[in-house]
């Protein structure tokens, strides 16, 4: 009897390497892609070719599905949030901020704006890399439906504050061209000002109210988790701050009507804020979120 649960056990496990060995392979695959993807972006930008931009959203694609993939295998290999990590979360704000910027393109055909995007992107997947498959993992007392709905909301409304703000950036550098009438062929290429205006718009519109309803999904479940004594988590003000400047935009937009350079200004502000929350508290200082 021992024996065979050893033999099960050995299987178990080897069952488990392989898995592991899978995801793996795929997420080196999808770094790839997306790296290539993130220098053809650039490169299009230098030599003011948009068909290299075109060839570069084919490959960011590929990257795209492959990540997919490697989540996909993640899902199967453990049953429940216990065995993820940082790895698998970073990964998975890389591809929602992917699968954001893509669909867009079914609409929009904003190339360029892959330049802004895609070095985002690969900047999550770069952290993810340093970190091992079984760091950080989510402690016990946060694994709950809960604790899905607060990080899938969350992370999906600030992937959307992400594509804001690379359309405000590409926004300034297009009214900077048309104003000081030298346009040029990147003046050219890039997409009008009013088209984004509109993704910026886009983004905060849908950004805020997802964000908002992962934050409330949080702070429900962090009421039964902490009771009424929350800690002064670092992760948890600073998302706090990041919320506020991003509503106060989106009210300034809705209700008072600015648009155009301030407002790409402003969701360039809100970028840094963002990734200060999203990777600089991470790494820089003590958080329950550091799972996150």
């Amino acid at each position: 009897m021992l024996t065979r649960q050893k033999k099960s056990s050995a299987k178990l496990r080897a069952r488990r390497c392989a898995l592991t060995s899978v995801e793996g392979i795929l997420f080196a695959a999808a770094l790839f892609c997306c790296s290539l993807a993130t220098g053809g972006y650039l490169i299009s930008l230098l030599v003011r070719r948009v068909a290299l931009a075109k060839i570069s959203t084919w490959i960011l694609a590929a990257g795209f599905m492959l990540l997919a993939l490697n989540l996909l295998f993640a899902a199967v290999h453990w049953t429940d949030w216990s065995s993820f990590g940082s790895r698998h979360f970073l990964s998975i704000y890389a591809w929602v901020i992917a699968g954001i910027y893509l669909g867009l393109q079914l609409k929009t055909k904003t190339r360029l704006l892959g330049a802004f995007i895609a070095p985002f992107i690969l900047l999550f997947l770069i952290a993810a890399a340093g970190q091992g498959s079984d760091r950080n993992l989510v402690p016990s007392q946060w694994q709950g439906g809960l604790t899905t709905l607060h990080l899938v909301l969350a992370i999906a409304g600030e992937a959307l504050f992400v594509l804001a703000s690379a359309a405000g950036a590409m926004f300034l550098i297009q009214n900077n061209l048309l104003k000081n009438k030298k346009p040029g062929p990147l003046g050219r290429l890039l997409p009008s000002l009013g088209d984004l205006d509109q993704i910026n718009h886009f983004g905060l519109l849908w950004g805020f109210p997802l964000l908002t309803l992962g934050m409330i999904g949080g702070a429900v479940y962090a009421a039964f988790v902490w009771g009424g004594s929350w800690p002064a988590d670092p992760k948890v003000v600073w998302s706090f701050a990041v919320w506020v400047f991003y509503g106060f935009l989106l009210h300034q937009r809705l209700a008072i009507g600015w648009k155009g350079s301030r407002m790409a200004v402003l969701s360039c502000l809100g970028l840094i804020a963002f990734l200060l929350s999203a990777l600089g508290i991470r790494f820089c200082l003590a958080t329950v979120h550091n799972f996150i």
